[in-house]
């Protein structure tokens, strides 16, 4: 398989991962809160940084990221 979600938040800008997670930290990461790293990637040009359809399902079925909350 590919890149757990830790591999492939490491490789990502730290200062936006911070920005996005503000507040949230104590809790899984939220499938919305990966857009908004995703869509800064597109927009400085790096969307090789950005993961897979495979990557995401993975991330979402095994329980590293929360597609949602109650």
């Amino acid at each position: 398989m590919g890149r757990s979600f830790q591999e492939w938040l490491k490789q990502q800008d730290q200062a936006v991962v911070a920005k996005t997670r503000a507040g949230d930290e104590a809790n899984k990461p939220l499938l919305n809160q990966l857009n908004w790293i995703w869509v800064n990637n597109l927009m400085k040009q790096r969307a090789d940084l950005n993961p897979s359809s495979a990557e995401l399902l993975d991330w979402v079925t095994s329980g590293q990221i929360d597609a949602m909350r109650k």
